[in-house]
């Protein structure tokens, strides 16, 4: 039980353990949508266009958070009017915008003069994670989770069926916004746990594990943040023990249950849909018939 309760003792790592804990859960109820719709580079894009706003609400003595909120808002509104404006295809637009922001961000860390290193904005810094900034990402959290239960339907049918959606009228580019806003939001709830670089991981990684286990989405929102959630537990106390990064190895973490899922899931796993196939080719070639009697000997 020491294992489990000396770290405990320490005010640094139950905060960082909370932060951790919340961060992970609510990106990984946001992971189901992104994973379904396949927006998994729009994440990896809003995920590092954040980085100038941190720097420049350093520079200004600002919250972190207003900050990366208001370039990741922006980053999406240049990826949405650049995909609409030109001819170029969305994957073509988010590599665009978010390699320039995010250089931009680069730029900035280098030519600002701190005595803080603004380097943890790319790897996290849990262990130096304040009560006020604790406090933020509770309430962006759970902000977020309010929006995305109340939507959920809408957002759902919108994931699935946007053709559909737009029939029974609601408005596909209201609920894409609305998204996109969300991913905002989720992004910069995790960049205080695990730094720009890996925040991606908590938005895809939850959701993608959950997809290969389950066929309902209802069941999906209650499994990647089951996962999510397990494993920044389980992360935080290993790099406690370990004396290694804490968004690294919650991200490692993840990493490990999703090869586990990938190979030995139920249904979808690769030693499964393996064992499916033979099953369904046995029942093709049939079992061999026995050769006639005169030609038995």
């Amino acid at each position: 039980m020491s294992w489990l309760t000396d770290p405990l003792t320490y005010e640094f790592f139950v905060r960082a353990l909370t932060v951790t804990t919340v961060a992970a859960v609510v990106c990984a109820v946001l992971s189901c949508w992104l994973v379904l719709i396949g927006w998994a580079l729009m994440g990896d894009a809003v995920s590092h266009a954040v980085l100038p706003g941190v720097v420049l609400a350093y520079v200004l003595g600002a919250p972190f958070a207003i900050g990366a909120l208001v370039f990741a808002l922006i980053a999406v509104a240049l990826i949405g009017g650049l995909r609409d404006s030109s001819r170029l295809k969305e994957d073509t637009a988010i590599g665009v915008v978010f390699t320039s922001i995010f250089a931009l961000g680069l730029v900035l860390i280098s030519v600002t003069p701190s005595q803080t290193d603004l380097a943890h904005i790319l790897f996290g810094n849990l262990l130096g994670v304040s009560t006020g900034d604790a406090v933020q990402v509770f309430v962006l959290a759970a902000l977020a989770v309010v929006v995305l239960v109340a939507k959920r339907r809408d957002l759902t049918l919108f994931a699935f069926d946007p053709i559909h959606a737009f029939a029974i009228g609601l408005s596909p580019r209201w609920l894409s916004a609305l998204l996109l806003g969300l991913l905002a939001v989720v992004t910069v709830t995790a960049l205080q746990a695990v730094g720009v670089i890996l925040v991606v991981a908590l938005l895809i990684i939850p959701g993608a594990t959950a997809y290969l286990l389950t066929d309902r989405f209802a069941r999906m929102l209650l499994i990647a943040p089951a996962i999510a959630g397990a494993c920044a537990i389980l992360g935080i106390y290993a790099s406690f023990w370990l004396d290694a990064s804490p968004g690294g190895v919650v991200v490692l973490t993840m990493s490990l249950v999703f090869a586990v899922v990938y190979l030995a899931s139920p249904r979808h796993g690769v030693l499964a849909r393996r064992v499916a196939r033979r099953r369904a080719r046995k029942a093709f070639v049939g079992p061999a018939s026995p050769a006639p009697e005169g030609n038995r000997a």
